[in-house]
């Protein structure tokens, strides 16, 4: 059972290429593809409460990396000659409290096992969609169920001699 204080690793470029929307939208444009992969993590971690960390692979690009937040998620790019592997697995030494659970989201077995021996649980690409669209359509369920709000207007209780006077003293009359 996932809690609040609950930590989601994800494995970005790993989500985009098991997801069929992101990888047929990242045939096109892999930063749409990146933009969309936030946007539904960051409705998740609304949704959920945990805390998301989604980490992309930037093994091949020179520099030292970087740890920006969007969507009140950590959006981390690896440093270069890091993989999105190791660096999950930094995280999960680092965050590791006996308070709470660590999620890896990949399908790459041989993280998801390496996770799993610092403690972490394991979700697969696939489990986390099914999560994500299940959690969406608790979203739209609550919203349709949800009663219209009742507007706490001046209209209804005030009676037309009134409305003729206040509207006299509008005119200045």
């Amino acid at each position: 059972m996932k809690r609040r204080d609950d930590i989601l690793l994800v494995d970005g470029y790993n989500m985009i290429g098991a997801w069929p929307m992101l990888e047929k939208l990242k045939e096109h444009d892999l930063e749409d593809a990146r933009d969309k992969l936030l946007d539904m993590l960051a409705d998740y971690q609304g949704f959920t409460g945990m805390k998301v960390y989604v980490v992309f692979d930037a093994y091949f690009v020179p520099g030292i990396g970087a740890t920006y937040r969007q969507h009140k998620l950590t959006v981390i790019y690896t440093k270069e000659k890091e993989t999105a592997d190791e660096c999950i697995e930094r995280l999960c030494a680092e965050l590791y409290s006996r308070r709470r659970n660590i999620y890896v989201a990949t399908s790459d077995m041989v993280e998801q096992n390496v996770a799993f021996g610092q403690g972490a649980l394991r979700v697969s690409a696939r489990e986390l969609l099914i999560d994500i669209g299940q959690n969406r359509k608790e979203i739209e369920q609550t919203l349709r169920e949800e009663k219209p709000i009742k507007r706490n207007s001046v209209d209804s209780r005030v009676n037309l001699e009134t409305w003729s006077k206040l509207e006299r003293l509008r005119r200045g009359e």
